[in-house]
């Protein structure tokens, strides 16, 4: 969850963790994919708070997705969303938070591909 947040507001994970809005996205995130995949039968030993105090402890660290993006190379985007929302289809499990993040960030690639620089193109006045 980390990852595309990190994409689209260029925060590091102490940022992304520290900011009630970002944290709780992260949060919501989180907890659907882990529905997800308890429903495969995977068991998690540590729980979605820890993980994201975990992340926050790192510091400013760049997300991996950022620095692709900020580099001009292709974002993880399918790996670390779709395949958490295909599963969730899988199942029958809703997960709106994904979704949004998922079509954003895929409208940001979409305009990292038009403006090569990472930066999204400038419309033109009228």
């Amino acid at each position: 969850c980390f990852n595309p947040i990190s994409a689209l507001t260029h925060a590091t994970l102490d940022i992304i963790t520290s900011d009630p809005a970002t944290r709780a996205l992260s949060r919501q995130m989180m907890l659907e994919a882990k529905h997800i995949a308890e429903s495969f039968g995977v068991h998690f030993r540590v729980d979605v708070e820890r993980r994201i105090d975990g992340a926050g402890a790192v510091g400013a660290h760049k997300t991996s997705m950022l620095q692709d993006l900020e580099a001009g190379r292709a974002m993880e985007i399918d790996p670390l969303l779709t395949v958490v929302q295909e599963m969730g289809r899988m199942i029958g499990q809703p997960t709106p938070m994904i979704d949004a993040v998922l079509g954003l960030i895929k409208q940001r690639d979409r305009m990292a591909v038009a403006a090569p620089s990472g930066a999204a193109p400038m419309a033109k006045a009228a």
